[in-house]
């Protein structure tokens, strides 16, 4: 199967996976769920689904769970909207990109107060040193 036929089923499962959480699952246990990708087996038999879950480690546990048990809902919206031979099992991996960078955005901060905070010392540090040097050759 070419890659650009497999890129358009991966497209239409992303876009079904998305609507049928945001729309048509009531389960409390889903929320904060992001569809970052998916990919396809070459043979359309099966698909992995990446999520990102905000939260924290027991509301992502709660919600993989909640996936779970909405997973024949999911498959069944998928075979709706794709016209294939089978109907991919789906499974869903937590892909962890949106917490990694919002870590590394976070460590990137720190370290520009710290330049700025030295910057800040050295250049006050140099104005005492003129100072000084001023008075000194003012006697």
């Amino acid at each position: 199967m070419t890659s650009r036929r497999l890129a358009k089923i991966a497209q239409a499962i992303l876009e079904t996976v998305s609507t049928t959480i945001l729309l048509h699952l009531r389960d409390p246990r889903i929320q904060n769920v992001t569809v970052l990708h998916v990919e396809v087996a070459p043979d359309v038999q099966s698909a992995k689904i990446y999520i990102s879950i905000m939260g924290d480690e027991k509301a992502k546990a709660l919600c993989m769970h909640g996936l779970e048990s909405a997973k024949g809902f999911i498959q069944s919206k998928i075979a709706d909207r794709i016209q294939t031979r089978y109907t991919p099992i789906i499974r869903f991996v937590q892909d962890s990109v949106v917490k990694d960078s919002a870590e590394a955005l976070r460590i990137l901060d720190e370290l520009q107060i710290e330049r700025e905070a030295e910057e800040l010392a050295k250049k006050s540090s140099l104005e005492d040193n003129q100072s000084s040097d001023e008075e000194s050759h003012g006697d």
